[in-house]
């Protein structure tokens, strides 16, 4: 972050400065958490359903913010720390990166879609890479926290900006658009995550459509184009949609699945023709691909440099990290979320995988709400299929117990334990020599343990 007076701060939220005039340093970084301060920030106190930031302002204040934003005025004022008032902190924050946003006269590309955001995101940002210096999401903090964070981590050296904004309900993409203002805005895919909110997938559609609100007026539009939902979209914006379909403007040709060592595709536009290699498993990442090189002939990219960027590719955290282990084991880690589309696509990956024994390890998939029993006994059904040698279905009878009924019932080899900790020692023993063992389910499950705990005995013995 650039520094910032505790006057422009001020005007940028239209708060009230209670102590103009006292000690005020310029600040160089925005804390929402007491206990992971920068030392010299601004601390924002974030008001959430079980807790008020502002019960721990003297504590920031303490550990060395500079000063803070507050709906509710502490007292006494230390001399030696600068407060503004505001009405809400949380619309503070937004209305901060907004104009901190404004301070930067770059392309900036908002991401969204059903699956696959950060994957799409990190796909974009390895192409634009190749020539720009870009700032993207961290992680995947695509919320109404982490977005205003992204935005206000922009510096004077940066020359693209890819955002990823996430949603559960109604409302949520048009607040972050409006800070975000994207001169591109893509929509990956439209799937069932967070149907439990918005009660259909035409419900998702109009959420996500949400980000082409604050879309500059000469914007791009890049879409997945072989999404039955996303081809009824119909804007007035140049519009690019991207996939193995005749009318798609970058579409993809002649994939080549080689397991976890990647794919290799080709993507045509009007152009250009452009030969990739994607250094990660999964037939789903050609899309990424195709919609990163739309976004690179958008920002004046070379065919060298977006061929070099989407192979320089790099996954964020467990997102199909695959973790080589003695004994010819391997780890598929892609723990990180879960809902129907991307289990399935997982599970096709393990399905093509060379070797002596397949696993899934499968566990709840949230937000799915009317659809959550159907959609994991059809998963567990699925794997069955597939093939796979064994399943294990970890987590609530409800809906891991329905994983494990589709295997059964399809004629498939599942184990079904409640908790992880119960799953532990036979997933440890199932690890054996030949084995790929896919680990995912939804954040909420946290099976990142899982993964840790078989690494490390994996590597013990």
């Amino acid at each position: 972050m650039e520094p910032m007076t505790a006057g422009r701060i001020a005007a940028a939220v239209d708060g009230v400065w209670l102590n103009p005039g006292e000690y005020a340093p310029a600040v160089t970084a925005v804390c929402t958490d007491s206990r992971a301060l920068t030392p010299g920030c601004l601390f924002l106190p974030w008001v959430g359903e079980r807790f008020d930031g502002h019960d721990f302002i003297a504590a920031a204040l303490e550990a060395g913010a500079a000063g803070c934003l507050c709906a509710r005025v502490p007292e006494p004022l230390r001399k030696d720390k600068f407060y503004i008032r505001v009405e809400d902190t949380r619309l503070a924050l937004r209305a901060l990166a907004s104009a901190y946003r404004d301070l930067f006269p770059i392309p900036v590309i908002q991401v969204t879609g059903s699956v696959g955001k950060t994957t799409t995101k990190d796909m974009i940002a390895a192409v634009l890479g190749a020539k720009l210096k870009v700032w993207k999401t961290p992680g995947n903090h695509n919320n109404d926290v982490g977005v205003p964070l992204t935005l206000l981590g922009l510096e004077q050296d940066h020359e693209a900006a890819v955002v990823e904004t996430g949603m559960n309900h109604f409302g949520e993409i048009e607040y972050l658009s409006a800070m975000v203002k994207p001169d591109v805005a893509v929509i990956s895919n439209i799937g069932d995550a967070h149907i439990e909110y918005l009660g259909s997938r035409e419900g998702i559609l109009k959420a996500k459509c949400e980000v082409f609100e604050h879309l500059r007026r000469d914007g791009t539009v890049i879409l997945n184009g072989d999404d039955a939902l996303l081809d009824t979209v119909a804007v007035p914006f140049r519009t690019i949609r991207c996939g193995k379909s005749g009318h798609c403007q970058a579409r993809i040709t002649e994939i080549a699945d080689h397991g976890i060592d990647g794919i290799s595709c080709a993507v045509v536009t009007e152009r250009d023709r452009y030969e990739l290699c994607i250094p990660a498993p999964g037939e789903h990442m050609a899309y990424a691909a195709a919609i990163a090189v739309a976004a690179g002939e958008v920002l004046g990219l070379s065919r060298e440099e977006i061929v070099r960027g989407a192979a320089a590719y790099v996954p964020t955290g467990s997102r199909m990290r695959v973790l080589r282990l003695p004994g010819r084991r391997v780890l598929l880690d892609d723990c990180y979320n879960a809902n129907p589309q991307s289990v399935a696509a997982a599970l096709e990956i393990l399905a093509r995988t060379e070797c002596d024994k397949r696993v899934a390890v499968l566990g709840d998939m949230g937000e799915l709400g009317a659809i959550g029993n159907r959609a994991h006994f059809n998963l567990g059904a699925l794997a069955a299929m597939l093939g796979i040698d064994l399943v294990f279905a970890i987590g609530s009878g409800d809906l891991a117990g329905k994983i494990a009924d589709g295997v059964a019932l399809s004629g498939g080899s599942v184990q079904y334990f409640p908790t992880k900790e119960e799953a532990l020692p036979e997933l440890r023993r199932q690890l054996g020599p030949g084995t790929v063992m896919l680990v995912k389910a939804s954040h909420a499950m946290k099976f990142e343990r899982l993964v840790e705990q078989l690494n490390k005995t994996a590597n013990e013995e």
